[in-house]
């Protein structure tokens, strides 16, 4: 066989390449004829003449269609853009990209910007990405464009009066958080309703998020009705501060009330039609351009009425400090800790102190001494909890929102388990859970136990918890932490009550041989709350966070193992020890880093009907006039998931949707939602669960008790829809 030179071999091969690439465009132009240059298949055209806002239209051409998620907006020199405002687009299943929005035939987005100072020109580059869907079907490559605006006359809002504004209140003291998220649409970020107090007297109320604030001085009012006016308006006291755009000004956070008197006569009129402007700021953030809402406002009763922009935000109703006076709230704190002793969530960690006091046998000293450790942890920890909730306004219940958290309680747990099991042994006491904290005659596990107790307790929502907590989220500081501190006091009183009382303590088994088949035993909770807690992760963050909590897992078996075998090695089996435990926080931060699963709620719309919760949904909802029955729960939410099982995934359920021509919305808040939080606080819940009605007429949502029952939840149902509600003869 000849052989060939290699490099005549190379040489025909690279011969052979050219010809092959310039055949390439032949090739292709037989396929890509009729096809139209990406520029012309998406005309895009930008309109920046309202002050701080730019206006992007694309013009799509028939059978081409575009991604909504792959529009990417960047700022030029000297410009800072706000979050772009785009509509929902069509959703359906792309082979490459998965689950997608396309738009057909034109879309338009809203762009917000700010400006630094002395900047003339508005520079910003605009990314897109879009298919053709009929033969020849291909997709281009992501196309940007340049875009250089003129900044119109009237100027636009310029970057840093938002900063420092938070600055000089941080030098007040102001204990205001900055802006630490996204920022808001307008229509969230700034919630504006009224409502008449009688014919002559309006009531305007904006209520904005934690970390928004609202300019005084930029709020102009009008009514359009014909020989009508407002008197000047009677603003109260705000926040003095030297702003770097407007000078000296004055500004609100989170709610501001005023009062406007209307100048004409209105014996005549059923409603009055105001127009309110006015421009606020994310502090930390970017500042809004000015905002314009029409309301009608209802002269014949005190009913408020949202303004919206295109489509109506979800109503507020009024605010209100509480339901509930404060001797009652902490009665209600006292029951509802001594309930949680009762839930399931808090059952096994109980198991662990119901052990420890029996191990005490009949020594009065041992009882107080466990009854007081257990007592001051479970009270430190609601105190602590407390403090963390007022400050943050973190709802009851949100730590188990965080992944980590979630897989350290499930390895706690099994740890505990396999301690109680009689596989490791940490002291002489199961009262002494805890690791290094056992070893130090009890005290310190007890506390740690109480610790624990509170930790998980906070699912559980008792009967009696919910208007205790919902009056210390509503009442000052001191008085909620009076709340908290009551809701401990409940839930470690029967264990002061069986150190301190002999009489009750005396009702305890006497120690025996067969503590040790009880410790077993109660190992088995242990496990279940493991599971329990891993069923939680999987929906937090999908099947790969519970595989790496399964390898945690191991890990830790093998380190309690290497624990054990310590006792009666060297040092260099101890340092197995240290090694083996470092090694088990791998999976952890390996888990935390793993993006949020679909929310369940999202998951199970079209198996049952379930429409997920969005404040745009909601609205489109209200404005057609459907009843909604809106329901807020999380998978670790106990209370939650007894109402789905006992009224809410049944057939009569179902049947009363039906029925009443309701529409049942589910808000998953098993991960964090700023939605979900937004419409929480709205509704002044201390957490989920949380059940709104909302009737069909558009009047205010009816917020229904935490513990559910079917006629409850017929009875409110039947009301919204306006249907007569059945009675028994």
């Amino acid at each position: 066989m000849r052989l060939i030179h290699p490099g005549r071999l190379a040489a025909r091969f690279l011969t052979l390449l050219c010809l092959l690439l310039g055949a390439l465009p032949a090739l292709a132009q037989d396929d890509l004829d009729g096809l139209l240059p990406v520029t012309e298949a998406y005309k895009l055209t930008a309109d920046a003449s309202t002050p701080g806002v730019v206006k992007l239209h694309w013009t799509i051409a028939p059978d081409y269609y575009l991604y909504r998620g792959r529009m990417k907006f960047k700022p030029g020199d000297g410009v800072t853009l706000g979050d772009a405002q785009l509509p929902d687009g069509e959703k359906h299943h792309d082979e490459y990209l998965g689950d997608v929005e396309t738009y057909h035939h034109s879309v338009d987005a809203t762009l917000p910007y700010t400006v630094a100072a002395g900047t003339t020109e508005l520079k910003l580059s605009v990314q897109y990405q879009g298919c053709h869907e009929v033969d020849p079907k291909i997709c281009y490559p992501p196309h940007t464009e340049q875009l250089t605006l003129p900044i119109p006359a009237s100027g636009a809002p310029v970057a840093g009066a938002a900063d420092s504004l938070g600055a000089a209140l941080g030098k007040l003291g102001s204990n205001r958080g900055a802006g630490d998220g996204a920022s808001l649409p307008a229509e969230q970020a700034f919630h504006l309703e009224a409502l008449a107090k009688d014919r002559q007297h309006l009531l305007l109320r904006w209520t904005m998020p934690k970390g928004y604030y609202l300019y005084r001085d930029q709020t102009a009012l009008k009514l359009k009705d014909a020989d009508l006016s407002l008197a000047k308006p009677e603003w109260p006291a705000g926040v003095e501060h030297e702003d770097a755009h407007f000078g000296k000004t004055t500004v609100f956070f989170d709610q501001v009330e005023l009062p406007v008197t209307i100048e004409g006569n209105t014996a005549s009129l059923k409603t009055v039609n105001l127009e309110a402007g006015f421009q606020g700021c994310q502090d930390g953030g970017i500042c809004y351009p000015l905002m314009t809402r029409a309301l009608s406002i209802d002269l014949s009763g005190a009913t408020p009425t949202s303004g919206t922009v295109a489509e109506p935000a979800p109503e507020m109703p009024p605010a209100r400090t509480s339901e509930v006076g404060l001797g009652i709230a902490l009665l209600y704190a006292l029951l509802g800790g001594l309930i949680l002793n009762l839930m399931p969530c808090v059952l096994p960690v109980l198991s662990i102190k119901v052990v420890s006091v029996i191990e005490s046998g009949e020594s009065p000293a041992r009882r107080r001494s466990h009854a007081l450790t257990y007592s001051a942890g479970v009270l430190t920890s609601f105190v602590v909890l407390g403090v963390a909730v007022v400050a943050l306004a973190k709802a009851w219940g949100a730590q188990l929102q965080y992944p980590l958290l979630v897989a350290a309680l499930s390895l706690v747990m099994l740890t505990a388990g396999l301690w109680m099991s009689g596989v490791v042994q940490f002291g002489g006491s199961l009262g002494n859970v805890g690791s290094s904290l056992a070893n130090q005659k009890g005290w310190r596990g007890d506390f740690f136990v109480g610790v624990l107790a509170v930790v998980v307790a906070s699912p559980c929502t008792g009967p009696f918890m919910g208007p205790a907590l919902g009056y210390a989220f509503a009442a000052p500081a001191a008085q909620a932490m009076l709340v908290f501190f009551t809701l401990g006091l409940g839930l470690c009183l029967p264990f002061l009550a069986i150190g301190f009382v002999p009489a009750l303590a005396r009702l305890l088994p006497k120690p025996g041989a067969w503590m040790e088949t009880l410790k077993q035993v109660l190992a088995f909770p242990m496990y279940l709350a493991a599971v329990w807690l891993a069923w939680v992760l999987a929906n937090q963050r999908g099947a790969d966070a519970v595989g790496l909590l399964l390898v945690a897992a191991v890990l830790l078996a093998m380190t309690l193992w290497c624990f054990e075998k310590s006792r009666w090695s060297g040092s260099a089996s101890r340092s197995w020890v240290i090694v083996l435990a470092l090694l088990t926080a791998i999976p952890l931060y390996a888990l935390v880093r793993l993006p949020a699963a679909a929310p369940a709620a999202q998951n199970a719309v079209s198996a049952n009907g379930t429409v997920a919760f969005t404040p745009a949904k909601l609205a489109e909802l209200r404005k057609a006039g459907t009843p909604v029955f809106v329901d807020m729960t999380a998978d670790w939410c106990v209370t939650c998931k007894a109402n789905e099982h006992a009224v809410l995934d049944t057939d009569a359920f179902r049947d009363l949707l039906k029925k009443t021509g309701a529409v049942y919305m589910k808000g998953d808040w098993t991960n964090e939602d700023p939605a979900i939080t937004a419409f929480l606080q709205e509704y002044h819940s201390p957490g989920v669960p949380l059940y709104v009605v909302f009737p069909k007429d558009g009047g205010h949502g009816n917020r229904l008790p935490t513990v559910l029952t079917s006629s409850l939840v017929e009875e409110a149902l039947t009301k919204a829809a306006g249907t007569p509600v059945a009675t028994n003869p």
